[in-house]
């Protein structure tokens, strides 16, 4: 049973710069493919960036790009979401969430992190406010 759980958010004054956690548990992320998503007040949830062992980590959303990057932590079998320059629009429970991959699965093309339903595991979120 594969767990994960998020952390790192909290209260960001516009400008600032955070870096949230997903520590995985069960499996090794060797073994799962990570995304990224966020949820904003009233919105639908959000593809935000991926990481597989394949292409490495990728930030998918235009809001986010030049901004934010997704990492990896073998020895800590964790992924990383760091943003910067935070504004008021970057408000949102972000989530990170995983499905099982094995050695011969490669990432379908431009599809990071792709529908929440391909992935079959959710952390419980962390939330993020930028407000000052």
């Amino acid at each position: 049973q594969v767990q994960l759980v998020e952390s790192g958010g909290g209260l960001v004054q516009p400008g600032g710069s955070l870096r949230l956690s997903c520590v995985a548990s069960g499996l090794s992320l060797d073994a799962l493919a990570i995304g990224w998503f966020r949820q904003s007040p009233g919105k639908e949830r959000e593809g935000v960036g991926c990481f597989n062992s394949v292409d490495g980590g990728t930030v998918d959303a235009d809001s986010l790009r030049g901004r934010s990057s997704v990492s990896r932590d073998n020895g800590k079998n964790t992924v990383y979401l760091e943003i910067n320059s935070l504004t008021p629009e970057d408000t949102a429970v972000y989530y990170c969430a995983a499905h099982e991959v094995d050695e011969f699965w490669e990432p379908p093309p431009n599809t990071c992190p792709g529908p929440t339903t391909r992935y079959g595991y959710w952390g419980q979120g962390t939330r993020v406010t930028v407000s000052s």
